[in-house]
């Protein structure tokens, strides 16, 4: 049966992937974003069933008058600043429209009735990782901005759960990648390189180890939360299960495109910035048995898998 959903941040990576996701399966989408971008543009263009709406989710009157006009059945909320190295540029801002916009859905979701949210979290509020692999349980200590808006989104959830029954799932994705990934950060600069013969060379990072997932499994585990008519638990780990040195990553694009000439040097991953530098938190795998459980979650990219399916893609595409 067709559903309307609506997507925040329809335009972003994430968002649109999504949107395409829904528009296939024959639900119809308000697909909301501060710009429409040119994939949403044709997405909309050869699929009526997606209807772009501009909209700043800050903007509290233009975001209430476009769930009134039309209630979906369902939210998906994919609309933030994204990433450490944004929310260390502009950590007001990213509050702003990561807190403060996710409050002003949650509370039209609620005015108009809407009862199920798919929120868009991150490993990122776990903090440095305590152990290779980590469950949902983990504490959560987040250090970065970005971090702890998304913490901060939780937690307002679960308020808005226990005072009006608004059911909002946090799905807890890490460092997902493939075709579209707009940011200049591991894997695109290397399977960029690789592709279009170009040289990448890190000064650090090859010993950082993270749980890198495709865009498919991440579009796939949304869907599946988005579908149960109640989630047992609001809050799921959303990876491909196993962690991945940087230092592996580059030899497995190196085996994917003989002659590519990139390199990461030794030491910790570091996110660059106008005034320095921060490390990247220490990280690891993310446990989805809990999804696997709860949801029928099974990722289906490995990280060799995953990045042959990108190089191809990347191929085809011609884009850098």
């Amino acid at each position: 049966m067709s559903r309307h959903i609506l997507v925040t941040g329809a335009s972003g990576f994430i968002g649109l992937a999504l949107c395409k996701a829904l528009a296939g399966r024959g639900d119809r989408v308000t697909a909301l974003d501060m710009h429409i971008g040119s994939g949403l543009s044709q997405l909309a263009e050869a699929n009526k069933a997606v209807v772009p709406r501009i909209c700043e989710i800050t903007e509290w009157s233009s975001l209430v008058e476009i769930i009134k006009q039309s209630p979906p059945d369902g939210i998906i909320h994919c609309a933030a600043i994204v990433g450490v190295l944004a929310s260390v540029q502009a950590p007001l801002r990213t509050m702003q429209v990561n807190v403060e916009g996710s409050i002003n859905l949650f509370e039209a979701a609620r005015l108009f009735d809407v009862k199920r949210i798919i929120h868009m979290s991150s490993e990122e509020t776990y903090g440095h990782f305590q152990e290779p692999a980590i469950d949902e349980s983990h504490a959560q200590n987040p250090l970065m901005p970005y971090g702890i808006s998304k913490l901060t989104v939780e937690h307002l959830a679960r308020s808005y759960q226990a005072m009006y029954g608004t059911e909002i799932t946090h799905m807890r994705t890490c460092w997902v990648y493939g075709p579209g990934l707009p940011r200049q950060r591991v894997p695109k600069i290397f399977v960029d390189a690789a592709v279009h013969g170009t040289a990448c060379h890190l000064p650090w990072g090859a010993d950082m180890v993270v749980d890198h997932t495709y865009i498919d499994d991440v579009v796939d585990g949304v869907l599946l939360a988005l579908d149960q008519t109640s989630c047992p638990h609001d809050a799921y780990n959303l990876g491909s299960g196993a962690a991945t040195r940087l230092a592996d990553m580059v030899d497995i694009v190196k085996e994917l495109v003989p002659g590519a000439d990139i390199s990461a040097g030794p030491g910790e991953y570091a996110h660059g910035f106008a005034n320095g530098s921060a490390l990247a938190v220490r990280k690891g795998a993310l446990i989805v048995e809990r999804a696997r459980r709860d949801l029928g979650y099974v990722p289906k990219f490995t990280m060799k898998s995953g990045l042959a399916a990108y190089i191809e893609a990347t191929r085809k595409s011609g884009d850098l």
